[in-house]
């Protein structure tokens, strides 16, 4: 399905870079039926087309995702989604959705998603926002 739907996007950006004056009004309301399409799926409950969804609204940097996307990031139960919504948030920098992120990072409930979001938030939006420390090396047995 995630195939599909960034072939669609390949598509639809490829009619938009090489359309005339008079054919780019026909590309955009296929951007417009593609975007729709993928905020509808935000709320699907099978979750791999909803992961595949939400990674391809924040390809598209969609504005109009930024609320469903912090609600995800905020209230869904499964990690990976929270995760795929972080990094939706940052790929479009919104900043409501970059401080939805950034909070994120402190307080989630999943140790996963607060590292993920973290670093997240310091690639996309403000670098060294976050510390990472490196891992402490692995002790050597003596048998």
């Amino acid at each position: 399905m995630k195939s599909v739907l960034v072939a669609g996007v390949a598509l639809i950006s490829a009619a938009l870079a090489y359309a005339g004056p008079g054919d780019v009004s026909r590309a955009v309301p296929d951007l417009q039926l593609t975007e729709d399409k993928l905020l509808e799926n935000v709320h699907c409950d099978n979750c791999q087309m909803k992961d595949d969804a939400i990674y391809d609204l924040g390809e598209l940097r969609s504005e109009k995702a930024v609320i469903p996307l912090m609600a995800v990031l905020h209230s869904d139960t499964d990690e990976t989604s929270r995760i795929v919504a972080a990094l939706a948030l940052c790929r479009i920098g919104d900043a409501r959705g970059t401080f939805a992120v950034k909070r994120a990072a402190m307080f989630d409930g999943s140790q996963k998603v607060r590292t993920r979001a973290a670093w997240f938030y310091n690639t996309y939006v403000k670098e060294g926002s976050f510390l990472f420390e490196p891992a402490a090396p692995a002790m050597a047995s003596t048998n």
